[in-house]
Order: C-alpha cells, then sequence, then structure tokens
C-alpha cells in the first residue's frame, strides 16, 4: 500500500471515529438513533447501578440527565410507588425518541421531557429529589457549573449518582480522542470538592461489553453518589 493510499484510509478512519464520537455526545438523526438504542443496551447494567445507587422511595420525583431514548424508564418507576420522572437532554432527537418510546408514561402524568442548553436547567430550585447521569460527564462543558446546577435543583437531603467508566477503560477505545474529558474517581472527587455536594459513596464495577467499534472489552466503571 502507498503512503498515500494509507492516508487516505487512516482519514477515513478517523472520520468516522470523529462522526461516532459526535453521536455518541448529542445523537441526531436517523443514525443518532441507531446509536442511541446501541448505548442503551451497551450501558444498562451501568444504568441500573445508578437507578439501584439513588434508593428510590416512594413519592420520590427523579431528574435525569443525557436520558437517550429513555428505554430503561420503566426500571426507574418500578424502583417504588408514585415516582415522577423527569428527563433532560441536549438533543431534540433523543427528547423525541424517548417521548415516543414513553409516550404511555407521559399520557399517565409519570414522565416529562426537556431540552436544555448543556449548562442551565430549566427548573426551579428544590424540585427533586434524585437527580442521575450515566456516561454524560465526559461531554460536559463546566463542570462546576452543571453539578451547582444538579445542586440547586436538587431538595435538602437529596442524591446525585453519577456513572462513568474509568479513564483507564476509556482511553483504550479509539473514538475517545475526539471531544471526551476522561475522568478516574479523583478526578471525579475533585469537581466535587468545588461545590457544596458530600461523597456518600463510591461503587467500582466490571464488565464484559461490545465496544461501539465492535469489540468484546472489559469496562470497568465507576458510580459516584453525592448528597446535598
Amino acid at each position: 500500500m502507498s503512503n498515500r493510499q494509507e492516508n487516505i484510509e487512516n482519514e477515513f478512519r478517523d472520520e468516522d471515529l470523529q462522526e461516532l464520537a459526535s453521536q455518541l455526545c448529542s445523537p441526531e438523526g436517523e443514525k443518532g438513533v441507531e446509536v442511541a438504542q446501541k448505548m442503551e443496551e451497551t450501558n444498562i447494567s451501568m444504568t441500573l447501578s445508578t437507578i439501584d445507587s439513588l434508593s428510590i422511595s416512594d413519592n420520590d420525583t427523579i431528574l435525569e440527565i443525557g436520558h437517550g431514548n429513555c428505554s430503561h424508564l420503566d426500571k426507574v418507576l418500578n424502583q417504588a410507588e408514585d415516582i415522577r420522572y423527569h428527563g433532560l437532554e441536549i438533543s431534540e432527537t433523543m427528547k423525541r425518541e424517548a417521548e415516543r418510546i414513553n409516550r404511555d408514561k407521559i399520557d399517565s402524568n409519570l414522565a416529562s421531557f426537556h431540552l436544555y442548553d448543556g449548562l442551565n436547567f430549566p427548573f426551579e430550585d428544590l424540585t427533586f429529589n434524585h437527580a442521575m447521569t450515566v456516561n454524560t460527564i465526559y461531554f460536559w462543558e463546566k463542570s462546576v457549573h452543571l453539578l451547582n446546577e444538579v445542586f440547586r435543583v436538587l431538595k435538602p437531603g437529596g442524591s446525585c449518582s453519577i456513572g462513568f467508566a474509568q479513564k483507564s477503560f476509556m482511553k483504550q477505545l479509539p473514538f475517545a480522542e475526539y471531544g471526551f474529558n476522561l475522568f478516574n474517581t479523583d478526578d471525579v472527587k475533585k469537581l466535587v470538592a468545588e461545590t457544596a455536594f458530600q461523597v456518600a459513596s463510591v461503587r467500582d464495577k466490571t464488565e464484559q461489553v461490545t465496544s461501539k467499534s465492535g469489540d468484546e472489552v472489559e469496562r470497568e466503571y465507576t458510580v459516584i453518589t453525592l448528597t446535598k
């Protein structure tokens, strides 16, 4: 293979990886719907671990930041009686897809979905008992500001659980060099230390998953729970 041909192939691979990274950040269009479904399937263990860490009780109101297509909504609502869920997204495609999949929950006033600018939440102070987010921290533009927004909308005694894959794992993924900010547990704790949150628990997990590029890999992830 000539150098020119090799460079062309590398450019195509780079373009594909950049496109995948962009879709993972904010899924858009038909391709985004496909990527989001794959994310939902790949991340379900992380999502369930994050939900479990919240210790949801009857009549709680839950906020999820970056809900994707939210096929997991039943898993949240089934944690206790009379739960209310509110999803928050930067992607219009994901808001529409989540509303399509969960139309019955919306019609029953159990769930609602909202758009935001990635920085400021469209909710009043002291609105939610719990907040959760899975695999979104890599894309936060202003991490401390966003954590402060979570703090603002939580009720006293409320909790926030953040699920994220460890930096050591993420560095192995070829698309992670395009627009991802990577974290280990200490990195997240340093962010939290700049807010009024307290770290309540740290749960480390390992699982076998199929990566977005199709390879079988061992993923190390963490769910860190904060309290107000």
